[in-house]
């Protein structure tokens, strides 16, 4: 659920252009080129950290199946 919690807020910060500076700075920083796929596939890799995360904590359970 990290997972898509964390796609959905890198899809609202496109609306206000914030892949742009992502880009911008990775470029910068990095001095790669990156496109707005990769900028999507770090959100998603946060996501996936936070599920794992939740599940070695035990939290995941009580978080997603206590309802």
């Amino acid at each position: 659920m990290t997972i898509m919690t964390f796609l959905i807020v890198g899809w609202i910060l496109s609306w206000f252009k914030f892949e742009r500076l992502v880009i911008q700075a990775f470029k910068e920083l990095f001095n790669k080129e990156i496109s707005k796929a990769t900028y999507y596939f770090l959100f998603f890799s946060v996501g996936v950290f936070g599920d794992v995360v939740l599940l070695f904590q035990g939290a995941y359970y009580d978080y997603f199946l206590q309802k």
